[in-house]
């Protein structure tokens, strides 16, 4: 009763597959993109989202000044932030950062809530560990992976800059 005489003569024919064996047979015989992975990368957006990176200052002292801007943004709760009692009103400073990397869902919010650009996405997304003791992040590990990608980090945040 509904039925339309195109939609009819349309299953009859076959178009959707035939126009599916179009599109293969356009693609056949062009050259592959297959990248071998170990031995060729393909190249990272910088505004990719990996492995998380803290920041230090020209001068080797750290970025964070404890807001806990992150930590309350963080949709996942994977940021924890301690601030240290013995740091000064004026420069407040972080006893324990930690991240728990399996509860993280690498959305970003935390490199946008900070002020100060301390915390960031870094570009490093071949990380794992056999156990969950593994992938929570202290400041340690975290301040070694700035030291380890920050210039990737700079650079990747000098071309995103002017989207911020």
């Amino acid at each position: 009763m509904g039925l339309n005489i195109m939609t009819v003569l349309d299953s009859f024919a076959l178009r959707e597959l035939v126009a599916g064996l179009g599109v293969t047979l356009k693609y056949m015989f062009k050259p592959k993109i297959t990248i071998q992975y170990p031995e060729q990368r393909t190249p990272l957006s910088p505004r990719f989202r990996g492995e998380h990176v803290l920041r230090r200052h020209d001068n080797g002292t750290e970025r964070c000044v404890a807001c806990k801007l992150c930590e309350a943004v963080c949709p996942a709760q994977a940021i924890y932030i301690e601030i240290d009692p013995g740091s000064t009103a004026s420069q407040r400073l972080t006893r324990v950062y930690d991240i728990d990397m399996a509860k993280c869902i690498y959305c970003g919010y935390c490199q946008e809530a900070c002020p100060v650009d301390a915390i960031v996405m870094g570009p490093n997304f071949e990380f794992y560990s056999e156990t969950r003791r593994g992938l929570i992040y202290d400041k340690a590990k975290l301040l070694a992976n700035g030291d380890r990608w920050g210039k990737q980090v700079d650079a990747n945040l000098a071309a995103n800059a002017k989207y911020r």
